[in-house]
């Protein structure tokens, strides 16, 4: 029996057949059937599904003798079944790599519950991603992660989809589970299914492209068809009606179907004009039959309400069609489409005019002379001060006190920046002064597009870590991680660098090949791995303390990078669980791609700790004593520190697929390697983190790539750039041998003891 059985109806959708079928034999999850219908189509949808077949045992199709509609090829499909779950999945949608598994694992990790409901993205047809909506209802909640509707009643405002859910076949067949004919059939059975399960487990991840088609779906035709919506909602009170201990869901149901109604009525693209008198009788005729004898939504499972959702606006809806006014709801309609747009016209009269003057007042400050003391700084899209332009400008402010030196950060940042620092708010009549005048412009990442860069400006791109992932125009042949880019755009950017700073040649070359720019390349090192190797043990005691860690605990910093075909997934393990395997004696620090918003702080009795909002992540590699990260350039960072670290790769293989590498990471990995959170675990219990083959991969790394990592890079970079100092001036490079990384916090505790022992009396000191 498979794991799965993945049943994909088919009817006119060749020119997305073949990629739906596909992205489903492609999953890394093999232990699964395709059910492919034929829904005795009329183009060339049949002889799509028999090559598959041909070419996959997998692949199970089913040619139906006559056109039954979605619903009944859904049927046929389930009817052919063999497998412990049912998926479903649209002929032109698809399901994203690593799907299958990431469900897989979650079944598992929930004890195979009823239904397990997962994310999916909307691709549009221009190429671009967008989230679904309502994915905030998808986030993890307090208490149980199984439980039946009542503990998350909250999924009953999802959309009332059934390819964003994994069905036991078991309970479908116990409940007689089945579609109905007509449009919105995908209703009858997702209400019933959510109801009537016993557990629900849900995943915060997205498995599935739902394609918005150019020419809008078949849903989205005006036609009569649109009154099948009432004999759908007819069927699921009839399925209340005969259970009834869940006819306390009827009051949340009856809204769901007020809402249901509500859309219909607002999209003209659904209801012709000559039908909706009559819509809106048909309404006020089911509404009046379906009231319910309260109004009140049942608890939830720590008896809180059923969040209603909506507003006032949404209210008077519901009263206009429950009253069948046709003629007021279109007025109301109409009435609050053009308060919103005068309302969108004024915020866009009043932020044009504000952006004008501010771009006249820029035009003019460029008319005045640079300010050859001025030095601006910016990190991460203005997130506050870190990474190599902090240390670059901490370095000024030693090096060269005649310069002075602004940053660019909201309010928001405002207590990330060292006292006497001053700060640029974003889009203010300062920053645009600051850009225009400053002879000096420093940033990891770029300024505005509507910066013009002035003869005589000195711009200094940073960068923001070792690439091993693709970047700049090595990312045209990855569409996931290049939505929404312009690289046109990107190379006007890279034209107005005079500096690109790197840590190694890997980083040299990759750059010259991703920002093909007339920039200078500065190999110096990375300023921010600066204290690394000039922090001594107070320094990395001192960090430890503030992050008020047990002083013999065994630090584990957790540390993954961004996945740009998840949608706000901050890390691909359970760090809960891994600090429970972990057991006593260990601390596991999380911290969360700054792309990410994290999970609420954890507290783990101590034993897990969020530091994704801590403002220097450097104090946090002084503070640990192994790193475990992914893809992350976090990798080469803590290697200057020669501490051990463990790449936690549990889909290298899809993440290579979607982002692209320069190098395979795992030919020659900095320590151990590890795929599910009960290996990685054992690493650690079992000492292996830091055995002599952890060691021996470590220093082939560090040759490789901490090649000018040695503690002078910010001071390079200062002499260099910033008061135009010649090459041969600057600090030479420190050989490697000669290079001592700040102690690990068992050693710094040596260090500081044997300092404080009193010496035997009658001996000299030495040295």
């Amino acid at each position: 029996m498979p794991r799965f059985s993945v049943i994909v109806p088919a009817y006119q959708v060749q020119a997305y057949l073949h990629e739906s079928l596909q992205s489903v034999l492609a999953q890394s999850c093999t232990d699964l059937e395709l059910i492919a219908v034929d829904d005795h189509s009329p183009d060339d949808s049949p002889r799509i599904i028999d090559e598959c077949a041909a070419a996959d045992p997998r692949v199970r199709p089913l040619h139906l003798p006559s056109n039954v509609g979605l619903g009944g090829a859904r049927n046929a499909g389930v009817e052919a079944a063999r497998g412990e779950y049912l998926l479903f999945l649209d002929a032109d949608d698809t399901l994203i790599p690593g799907a299958l598994g990431a469900i897989a694992d979650r079944l598992t990790a929930t004890g195979d519950p009823d239904v397990l409901v997962y994310d999916f993205a909307l691709a549009h047809w221009h190429g671009e991603l967008a989230p679904n909506p309502r994915t905030a209802l998808l986030a993890p909640r307090e208490g149980p992660e199984v439980s039946t509707l009542a503990g998350r009643p909250e999924l009953l405002r999802l959309l009332p989809v059934v390819w964003n859910k994994a069905y036991r076949r078991d309970f479908v067949a116990h409940q007689g589970l089945a579609f109905p004919p007509g449009y919105y059939e995908d209703t009858v059975w997702t209400y019933p299914a959510l109801l009537a399960a016993e557990s629900i487990a849900t995943l915060d991840r997205v498995c599935v492209h739902y394609r918005q088609r150019r020419g809008g779906s078949i849903v989205r035709t005006a036609s009569r068809r649109h009154f099948d919506v009432f004999a759908q909602y007819e069927r699921i009170f009839d399925f209340l009606d005969a259970r009834p201990w869940l006819d306390r869901w009827r009051p949340a149901l009856y809204r769901r179907m007020l809402d249901h109604l509500t859309t219909i009525a607002t999209a003209p693209s659904r209801l012709p004009r000559t039908l909706r008198a009559e819509f809106f009788a048909r309404s006020r005729r089911y509404c009046r039959i379906h009231h319910p004898r309260t109004s009140r939504p049942p608890a939830g499972g720590r008896g809180k309400p059923l969040p209603a959702g909506g507003s006032r606006r949404t209210a008077v809806r519901h009263l206009l069609m429950r009253s069948g006014s046709h003629r007021l709801f279109r007025t109301l309609h109409r009435a609050d489409r053009a308060a919103a747009a005068t309302r969108t016209r004024s915020r866009s009269a009043a932020h044009l005019a504000k952006r004008a003057a501010l771009l006249l007042y820029y035009a003019a400050q460029r008319r005045r002379p640079l300010d050859p003391h001025l030095a601006v700084f910016s990190a991460y899209w203005a997130r506050g001060y870190a990474c190599n332009p902090a240390a670059i400008e901490a370095k000024a402010r030693a090096l060269a006190p005649g310069l002075r030196t602004a940053w660019v950060a909201p309010r928001a940042y405002a207590h990330t920046l060292p006292p006497g620092v001053r700060r640029l708010e974003p889009g203010s009549a300062a920053y645009w002064r600051a850009l225009a005048r400053a002879t000096y412009l420093v940033n990891n990442v770029n300024f505005p597009a509507r910066y013009a860069k002035r003869p005589g400006q000195v711009h200094l791109q940073t960068h923001h870590g070792t690439p091993l992932k693709r970047m700049g125009l090595d990312l045209q042949q990855y569409p996931a991680a290049a939505r929404g880019m312009d690289f046109r755009r990107l190379l006007a950017h890279a034209d107005r660098w005079d500096f690109s700073l790197s840590a190694n040649r890997h980083s040299t070359l990759a750059w010259e090949r991703a920002y093909p720019a007339a920039f200078t390349p500065l190999e110096f090192g990375y300023p921010r791995n600066d204290i690394l190797l000039t922090a001594g043990p107070e320094e990395v005691l001192a960090a430890r303390a503030a992050l008020g860690l047990p002083e013999d605990a065994l630090v584990v910093l957790y540390a993954p990078t961004h996945r740009d075909h998840l949608h706000d997934a901050p890390y691909p393990l359970d760090p809960a669980r891994l600090a429970r395997l972990l057991g006593p004696g260990h601390v596991l620090l999380v911290r969360a791609h700054y792309f990410h918003t994290p999970p609420d702080t954890y507290t783990g009795a101590g034993r897990l700790v969020d530091v994704s909002a801590h403002p220097g992540t450097e104090q946090l590699y002084l503070a640990s004593d192994a790193l475990v990260t992914d893809y992350s350039s976090a990798l080469f960072d803590y290697a200057v520190l020669d501490r051990p670290l463990v790449v936690h790769a549990p889909d290298w293989e899809v993440y290579r697929a979607t982002r692209g590498v320069y190098f395979d990471l795992l030919d020659a990995p900095p320590g151990h390697v590890t795929r599910d959170e009960d290996e990685l675990a054992a690493v650690f219990t079992t000492g292996a983190w830091c055995d002599a083959e952890s060691a021996r991969r470590r220093a082939g790394f560090r040759a490789r790539f901490c090649t000018h990592d040695d503690g002078y890079a910010a001071e390079r970079t200062v002499r260099h750039v910033l008061l135009g100092e010649p090459l041969d001036a600057l600090p030479p490079l420190v050989p490697p041998a000669e290079r001592r990384p700040a102690p690990a916090p068992a050693e710094a505790r040596r260090i500081l003891r044997d300092r404080e022992a009193p010496r035997p009396v009658g001996t000299r000191a030495t040295g």
